[in-house]
């Protein structure tokens, strides 16, 4: 499936992989309320498809991944209806959480405010060396309540905090060292770098990985014995799937395994 080149957000499957591309080079890939929309759709219709075993969020252009939210008044962004408990960019962050389809960035520019949640709602990550990461809302006085849900967790307490009080942009090459980004490839080799992880991803068994994200997002937030008793119930249900029967067949036989996805 392909939309097309007027549409916000583009969409193409093959083998396995399905390509998400936020598609407003025009404001720097901004959110606003119609792409937040369109994503949080993308990712509930992945999950719902068998067919899908990774999903690569990337953008259009080689100048940014994502500004962060459109500031335009036009863009309905900050439209907050005080009557409603949720708001559609926590309910984008919430059904990414809920998938079960592994989903890799590819971090071609910069990765700003509200891309920095986009990033953190990756599983892996792959930034070309000239991509610059930020949360600048402190700069135009307001401060990334929304993404510091996710993205705190991943960085250390110190690092976040610089990055929120100060405002300034780390390099990829920091980004990497920060635990935001797996890897880092020039910009020519970009495309072969997120490529390669995503049809890894997409020959191993898409059963395990599907059982395996659920189980480690359900794992979030659990006492150490609470996350144990957890995984010991996960475990005696793995061998049940017709996955993991014809792996463990295919390396007592040798050969590579035919992954159903049962």
């Amino acid at each position: 499936m392909m939309s097309t080149s007027d549409d916000i957000l583009l969409s193409r499957e093959e083998d396995g992989i399905l390509r998400l591309t936020l598609n407003r080079p025009e404001r720097r890939n901004a959110l606003n309320e119609a792409l937040i929309l369109a994503l949080t759709e993308a990712f509930a219709a992945a999950s719902r498809r068998p067919s899908v075993r990774a999903i690569v969020l990337s953008a259009t252009g080689d100048k940014a991944f994502c500004a962060g939210a459109d500031l335009n008044p036009n863009a309905g962004t900050f439209g907050f209806d005080y009557a409603s408990p949720t708001t559609a960019y926590a309910e984008l962050m919430r059904q990414a959480r809920r998938g079960t389809v592994p989903v890799i960035g590819r971090i071609n520019g910069h990765c700003l405010a509200g891309g920095m949640g986009l990033l953190a709602i990756c599983d892996m990550a792959v930034a070309a060396s000239t991509a610059k990461f930020g949360l600048p809302e402190v700069k135009v006085g307001v401060f990334p309540m929304q993404v510091a849900a996710l993205l705190m967790p991943l960085m250390s307490a110190r690092k976040f905090a610089e990055m929120c009080y100060t405002g300034e942009f780390l390099d990829a090459a920091e980004a990497q060292a920060a635990g935001l980004v797996n890897y880092v490839a020039d910009p020519a080799g970009l495309d072969a770098r997120v490529d390669g992880l995503a049809a890894t991803v997409a020959a191993r068994s898409p059963t395990a990985i599907r059982r395996g994200k659920h189980a480690l997002n359900a794992m979030v937030g659990m006492t150490p014995e609470q996350a144990i008793a957890y995984m010991e119930a996960q475990i005696g249900l793995m061998p049940m799937t017709e996955d993991a029967q014809e792996g463990m067949a295919a390396f007592a036989a040798k050969r590579a395994p035919v992954w159903t996805g049962n």
